[in-house]
């Protein structure tokens, strides 16, 4: 699938990382993320696969999931969340 200038259209994970590498000093919510992804469309629908890419994401230590602030198990987590690139100190 490639866009209309023909560059490969980036996968849903790394729009996800592009997204939150616009802004590093902040964590962003799902909701805010398929907005900057597809904010000229169904975003909504966007949601739960954002969640699954997260996970995977996270999975591998390219991004962190937080719940109330904190660090959260990429495989146990409920509720709202957030989602942030790995810190670096």
């Amino acid at each position: 699938m490639t866009t209309q200038d023909s560059q490969p259209a980036l996968s849903l994970e790394e729009n996800i990382l592009k997204v939150l590498t616009r802004d590093i000093t902040r964590t962003l919510s799902a909701p805010e993320i398929a907005q900057a992804i597809a904010a000229e469309s169904d975003w909504h629908a966007l949601l739960m696969p954002i969640r699954r890419a997260a996970v995977a994401l996270a999975q591998s230590g390219r991004l962190v999931i937080y719940r109330k602030g904190k660090p959260a198990d990429p495989l146990d987590f409920r509720g709202v969340y957030r989602l942030g690139l790995p810190r670096q100190d």
